[in-house]
């Protein structure tokens, strides 16, 4: 028992409170637990097409060779603020895939030092910036909204500021 964490009982413990709670107040607990995993089916089969299409296009554009061709385009931008340029796929995968953000992200991880000013611009940005296209994709996919107007230009400027803000916080309170 002592190796047994108490983190480790949440998950059933939390169960066996829904199906006891279920039970107690006479609901049919598994026909209810089937309607919500059709539900969930069906949001995920409304939200498919739109996932393809990202994790398609993510792939396409680190394939052929146009992500470097938009880094190239950022670069002196982000010489200006003082980005690293280690950092600028990262900053420019992240509002597109979670995963390849991810993936690159550990990958820069275990070529820098992790105390490196780049390493800890990384850190920061993947905590304070989010995958807008995907969010946007699931959340819209979900409810069926097909015109988001103002949602992504106003999330993709957040993205940037998170950019900007990660140099900015790194600068202040880690160096």
């Amino acid at each position: 028992m002592s190796t047994l964490l108490s983190t480790d009982l949440i998950l059933p413990a939390a169960v066996a409170f829904i199906i006891g709670y279920g039970v107690m107040k006479k609901t049919d607990v598994f026909s209810v637990f089937t309607e919500g995993a059709k539900e969930g089916l069906r949001s995920a089969a409304a939200v498919l097409p739109a996932l393809c299409f990202l994790m398609t296009g993510v792939g396409m554009m680190r394939e052929s060779g146009m992500l470097e061709a938009i880094i190239g385009f950022i670069k002196p931008f982000s010489d200006k603020i003082g980005f690293p340029e280690e950092v600028l796929p990262l900053a420019f995968l992240r509002p597109f895939s979670g995963s390849g953000a991810l993936g690159f992200y550990e990958e820069l991880c275990k070529n820098l030092p992790p105390d490196s000013f780049s390493a800890r611009v990384a850190s920061v940005l993947m905590g304070g910036s989010e995958t807008t296209f995907y969010t946007v994709a699931v959340y819209y996919g979900a409810i069926g909204i097909k015109n988001g107007r103002n949602t992504v230009p106003a999330a993709l400027l957040a993205d940037v500021s998170a950019a900007i803000f990660s140099v900015l916080a790194v600068n202040l309170f880690l160096r």
